[in-house]
């Protein structure tokens, strides 16, 4: 009896031990998957298509809209100087004076020999009357009328010949007051009083320009240009008539100009050397803040983009390769890698050309804790009410 006591107990504890390991064990793997650790956070925004206006910055320089080299036309001393340098000259006004004494003298001479001309044009006129009434009694011959008449009409000449002789000479002599041609600023003087001028030399007197208002040239790469018409053609953009053509202005020390200027044309010829085409800017300038020969940068309006993407600048970085590269959530919360392509910057932001779609959850914060191909919890932007993906449920909530 005593002899099967002892395997019954033994038995007995054996179960029990198991038993107890059993539950041991267990409640180690529930607390091994009550502690495990939590998915991680990344903030997101929501890519969004939004209207955006379109602007490309282009180098360029001022032009004065008008300039006139001014020129003498007559040969002769220069005797006087009417203008101040740097000033402001009105059309028509003289600037110059050159000697008039001879060109007086060929006046006066024309003129004295109009003069001989017609006092002697009467007489030679009656005498052809009075040949003429002869001719028709017979009292003359035919050939005697044609010799009076001739000398009529050859004193007629003379007097039209001296007409225009005075009437050049008039003209000449009016050239000796050098006037300005057009209205503005007038430059330096390249000759003194004293000095001989030619007539139509090759050094202008001085220089007048007018630059109220202004041109701005600007040069615009055929790439660029054929990029712009594709994208109006496909719609991508939006052309809005006049505002179109509104053009703004950064000087040179990064300032923006206070007036708006006008697109007046596109030139239709492409510069081999550079394969660019020419724009051309007219600027409103009452100040004469610009001046002709400024280096400045023209704000052309290209058009409306309605289905832009735009995404901050932080959530871009380059691979070995060179290309855009942004981190995505997926909608079951598994991080994306995504190759994009950049239009251009606007401001802190890139436009995104292509890559990403409206509704894409872009990592702003926290990429540096992530890879592609994580699971991740995605938190929206502080401000912002985008939807975001449903996160993966962690092992632990699945247990349970």
């Amino acid at each position: 009896m005593k002899s099967c006591a002892v395997p019954v107990r033994i038995s007995r504890l054996c179960i029990l031990t198991i038993a107890f390991f059993t539950l041991l064990i267990g409640a180690c793997g529930r607390q091994q998957a009550q502690t495990s650790p939590p998915l991680p956070e990344v903030t997101v925004i929501e890519a969004k298509q939004q209207q955006v206006e379109l602007t490309t910055e282009l180098p360029g320089r001022t032009s004065a809209y008008l300039i006139a080299e001014v020129r003498p036309q007559v040969s002769g001393i220069i005797k006087k100087r009417h203008f101040k340098e740097g000033s402001f000259v009105k059309e028509g006004q003289i600037l110059y004076q050159i000697d008039p004494a001879p060109f007086q003298a060929a006046y006066d001479s024309a003129a004295a020999s109009l003069a001989r001309a017609q006092a002697n044009l009467p007489a030679l006129e009656a005498r052809a009357g009075r040949y003429r009434e002869l001719l028709a009694g017979g009292a003359v011959s035919q050939q005697d009328f044609d010799d009076v008449d001739s000398a009529f009409r050859q004193a007629q000449a003379e007097v039209a010949y001296w007409e225009a002789a005075v009437e050049s000479a008039r003209i000449n002599l009016g050239y000796t007051r050098v006037t300005a041609p057009i209205s503005g600023m007038i430059g330096k003087s390249n000759m003194t009083e004293g000095a001989l001028a030619t007539a139509n030399q090759p050094v202008p007197l001085a220089t007048i320009q007018q630059f109220n208002p202004i041109y701005v040239d600007v040069p615009q790469s055929t790439t660029d240009l054929l990029r712009l018409k594709r994208r109006i053609e496909k719609g991508i953009l939006t052309v809005e008539g006049e505002i179109q053509k509104k053009v703004g202005l950064l000087l040179e020390d990064g300032s923006e100009y206070p007036l708006d200027g006008t697109l007046e044309f596109r030139d239709v010829t492409v510069d081999p050397t550079t394969g660019t085409v020419t724009l051309r800017a007219v600027f409103p300038n009452p100040d004469s803040i610009l001046l002709p020969g400024m280096f400045v940068r023209a704000v052309v309006r290209e058009g409306i983009d309605k289905q832009a993407i735009l995404i901050p600048q932080s959530t871009v970085s380059r691979d070995p390769k060179g290309n855009a590269l942004t981190l995505v959530v997926d909608g079951d919360g598994i991080v994306r890698q995504c190759q994009i392509e950049i239009d251009r910057a606007m401001g802190d932001q890139w436009l995104v050309a292509s890559g990403l779609s409206a509704g894409d959850l872009v990592i702003v914060e926290g990429a540096l804790r992530v890879r592609p191909g994580m699971q991740v919890k995605a938190v929206p932007s502080a401000g912002g009410d985008h939807p975001v993906a449903k996160s993966a449920a962690s092992p632990a909530a699945a247990a349970n």
